[in-house]
């Protein structure tokens, strides 16, 4: 597996990131909080799956649930989608994920 990376520096500037690159009408959305980092992986070539976009920032989120305001890019803990005009991102805290090991050593290697 090959990695590319994008560092931002906040939470709210990935989520600004991934709603604009969601597909229309798409207002449900992944995110990772894994080992010191907050970031998504997008596969950069679906059919082979060898070369993933890690978007990131160093950081933390605990919340099951993130309602996002792109226009005051500021995001709160919910229970529910409950707005069409909000983007939600759904925070995933594995146990374990070798995608993310194989991208955070690759980041972590590349920052030396």
């Amino acid at each position: 597996m090959n990695f590319e990376f994008e560092e931002f520096n906040s939470p709210e500037d990935i989520f600004v990131y991934m709603s604009t690159i969601a597909p229309p009408m798409k207002n449900m959305l992944p995110i990772n909080s894994y080992k010191g980092y907050i970031f998504a992986l997008i596969p950069l070539n679906p059919t082979t799956g060898t070369l993933y976009l890690m978007i990131y920032t160093k950081g933390k989120l605990d919340g099951k649930m993130l309602e996002f305001d792109m226009n005051s890019k500021k995001y709160r803990i919910v229970e529910v989608a409950e707005r069409t005009d909000k983007n939600y991102f759904v925070v995933l805290t594995p146990k374990r994920n070798t995608i993310a090991d194989a991208a955070i050593t690759a980041l972590e290697k590349s920052s030396i």
